[in-house]
């Protein structure tokens, strides 16, 4: 098993997307960034002191979990893209021991995501407000957001791996991540919010410490991760064994 994760993570490293996705991460974020900080100057300027914008800047940074999810299906669904994943199960042993070993090495990528989401957060917690002449404004609550951000990012990836190996497609599996994340979860959590509470997107909410309400407690959503996390893994096992590689 060993030399399969060595050979998975090789692969992992090769080529341009992890640092494509995580720049166009690290970009979205900035603007997001940079918008907290201007208006939390604009909210000092107009009305005196005001609340620190450090939790949000650092909030802001959980978008990197999206990038995460899309580097562990494109992980998964480029090699039936290329043609190789029949290759793979036979240098793996069998199609489950390579469903383990691409969702362990997805996980290290998004480990990774993860730790680069909560380094440069926290220094944009530390500059942006700098930019305009503000203070900044750590606290204890910043820290436990970005800790929340970075498991955000390792699951994600696990999750989009698991979802790269039930719909094998790359630009289905992408297509599908993005709008369950941008569309579909937040538009059932504005018709429906005591329900999407327990979608996996919104339940990762909890882990940031989101300020919206109807959120489940931080033990509940991490059950719900789990949950769907674990749902995932025997669906995308049932599949993959099911189901001709071709």
């Amino acid at each position: 098993m060993r030399d399969l994760l060595r050979g998975e993570l090789r692969k992992a490293a090769t080529g341009r997307t992890w640092w494509i996705l995580l720049l166009a991460g690290t970009f979205l974020c900035l603007l997001s960034t940079f918008g907290f900080a201007s208006q939390a100057h604009e909210a000092a300027g107009a009305e005196g002191p005001a609340a620190s914008a450090a939790d949000d800047i650092a909030r802001s940074w959980m978008m990197m979990f999206l990038f995460s999810s899309l580097f562990g299906a494109v992980l998964v669904t480029r090699e039936y893209g290329a043609g190789t994943i029949s290759r793979s199960v036979l240098l793996a042993g069998s199609r489950t021991r390579l469903l383990a070993a691409k969702t362990a090495v997805a996980t290290v990528a998004g480990t990774f995501f993860g730790l680069a989401a909560a380094a440069m957060g926290g220094a944009a917690v530390a500059l942006a407000p700098r930019v305009y002449g503000d203070a900044p404004g750590f606290t204890g609550e910043t820290a436990l957001i970005l800790a929340g951000v970075f498991v955000c990012c390792l699951t994600a990836a696990a999750w989009g791996a698991l979802v790269g190996f039930a719909v094998r497609n790359q630009a289905a599996t992408v297509a599908v991540l993005i709008t369950l994340t941008l569309v579909v979860d937040p538009g059932v959590q504005a018709l429906v919010p005591e329900a999407a509470q327990y979608l996996l997107t919104i339940a990762m909410s909890s882990l940031y410490r989101d300020v919206k309400p109807d959120l489940l407690s931080l033990p509940w959503a991490y059950a719900a991760v789990a949950a769907w996390l674990t749902a995932a893994w025997f669906a995308a096992r049932r599949l993959l064994t099911a189901r001709d590689l071709a």
